[in-house]
């Protein structure tokens, strides 16, 4: 992750480390790696990803947080699991830290479901 920083200018690379601050904040177990060629957190899977292009951070928080603060970002262009943040406003880390917390809640929840079925099953 700190080469990919790195190879971006000095004022983008502020912004990125905010945007990895700001998602280790909220998920302090998450492993930070790299897939899709992006930064990425992983909790029991993949939790975010996000990426610097020329006039945007690309985001990646899952369809379901996509879904969950589709209010939140209906003015900013967004797909089905991405939402792109211009380079030219002020990065919104507080929506970041939201959706990150969401997806925390979301695949610890996921991973202690999938726990307890795997319990039932050895019983």
């Amino acid at each position: 992750m700190d080469e990919y920083i790195a190879k971006f200018p000095p004022d983008v690379q502020i912004i990125l480390e905010e945007i990895r601050m700001t998602i280790r904040s909220e998920a302090p177990e998450a492993v930070e790696t790299m897939s899709y060629q992006m930064p990425t957190f992983t909790l029991h899977e993949n939790l975010v990803h996000f990426a610097a292009y020329a006039r945007h951070i690309g985001f990646y928080p899952s369809p379901s947080a996509i879904r969950a603060f589709h209010d939140q970002i209906a003015h900013l262009k967004w797909a089905k699991g991405s939402v792109q943040f211009p380079l030219d406003k002020p990065m919104p880390l507080e929506l970041i830290r939201e959706m990150v917390r969401f997806r925390v809640i979301e695949v610890t929840a996921k991973a202690e479901a999938k726990k307890n079925m795997k319990k039932k099953k050895q019983t």
